[in-house]
């Protein structure tokens, strides 16, 4: 459809979902459709919008629900009736919870939990997160999962019965495989020794992503592997009790827009998560060629078959140790594992991605009911 116009909000975000928000925008922009983003400012997101001239408007959410999540469902309510788009696309949690607050299903909305926020939460706080959860269903046109596991999860809690698996993909032409000389030079640039036994784990330092599980294993990876050195790619709450840890051979650098040449760099890549979607980050370690470890859980382990890596059991660190010390260790399994990595990536392929998404965003109903304004009862 040319001429569709499409608001998409997020609230603040780094790596995965900004990767994937700016992605889709200008696919859509590309195919002649109306886009903008409603985000803070400030960010990975919105530099990263402002670099490929994808238009933003000013929503200065915060992360996490607080008393300022009704001036922040206003003042997207008033966005959405400035901008009154075809469709509203909105992601991750806190986008949509001011986002379905302030349309109520009066016009049509897409939205994605880029990782369902009960999982994120425990207690009273999870039981409300998913009871939320289960009411707003009711004002989704569209519930998009970036897997399967982030689908069978809703399905299991009875969050909506409109789910649709879009997979997260990955462009195959940014990410692939690097020779022995650019590996080289990946080392030599990022100041890494050229000999020394390398793991990686990047992406935001919090309990989710699971760095704690990995330095838990680590000193077992040590012992057999004493020269092993792992490098924590990122930024987040965590990382300042765990960097003071310090551990051997452990280093912290900060995170950075352009990962590849850490794939580069990396022996092995480590994603220790105790939940994810469909991770972007594993989807650019396999096009890369990386040999990875991950931990068995929906949103790493469909992407990871045998042969193709690895994964243990969450949690487990012993198996974790393990299979990153061996993977250090032996050459040969590293290559193949990551020769047959390369090749599972082409199922991720994110042109796909993008014009499954383009579609049903295009046949999403827009005329279906009488439109005009939001209705003077939507106010807060």
């Amino acid at each position: 459809m040319t001429g569709l116009s499409v608001l998409h909000a997020a609230q603040p975000t780094e790596a995965g979902v900004a990767t994937y928000v700016v992605g889709v925008a200008a696919d859509q922009l590309a195919r002649g459709w109306r886009v903008a983003v409603a985000c803070p400012p400030g960010g990975q997101l919105a530099a990263a919008l402002a670099a490929r001239g994808i238009p933003r408007l000013h929503w200065p959410a915060t992360r996490a629900p607080s008393l300022g999540t009704v001036p922040e469902t206003r003042q997207l309510r008033q966005l959405i009736s400035t901008v009154w788009p075809d469709v509203v696309h909105l992601h991750s949690a806190k986008a949509g919870l001011a986002g379905r607050l302030a349309v109520r299903g009066r016009r049509p909305t897409v939205f994605q939990p880029h990782g369902w926020s009960w999982l994120a939460a425990r207690g009273v706080t999870a039981r409300g997160a998913l009871a939320w959860e289960r009411l707003a269903a009711r004002w989704t046109d569209l519930l998009v999962c970036v897997g399967e596991g982030e689908a069978a999860h809703a399905r299991h809690r009875g969050v909506g019965n409109r789910h649709l698996v879009i997979r997260n993909g990955v462009d195959l032409a940014a990410f692939k495989p690097c020779d022995a000389q650019a590996r080289v030079a990946a080392r030599q640039r990022l100041g890494v020794d050229r000999d020394a036994p390398l793991a990686v784990c990047l992406g935001r330092v919090t309990r989710q992503k699971g760095q704690d599980l990995l330095l838990a294993a680590w000193p077992q990876v040590r012992s057999r592997c004493p020269a092993a050195q792992l490098c924590i790619v990122g930024d987040g709450e965590a990382l300042p009790r765990l960097r003071a840890r310090a551990l051997p051979g452990v280093h912290f650098l900060a995170p950075v827009t352009d990962p590849r040449p850490w794939y580069a760099a990396a022996d092995v890549v480590v994603l220790p998560s105790r939940w994810e979607g469909l991770s972007l980050t594993l989807l650019e370690a396999l096009a890369s060629g990386c040999c990875v470890v991950v931990a068995d859980i929906p949103g790493l382990a469909e992407a990871v078959s045998t042969g193709v890596g690895v994964r243990v059991p969450a949690g487990d660190a012993n198996a974790l140790a393990s299979a990153v010390a061996r993977r250090l260790a032996e050459p040969q399994l590293r290559a193949a594992e990551g020769h047959a990595a390369a090749q599972a990536a082409c199922a991720f392929d994110v042109r796909r991605t993008h014009d499954q998404l383009a579609a049903v965003t295009a046949e999403l109903p827009t005329r279906s009911r009488a439109f005009s304004s939001l209705d003077a009862d939507c106010c807060f």
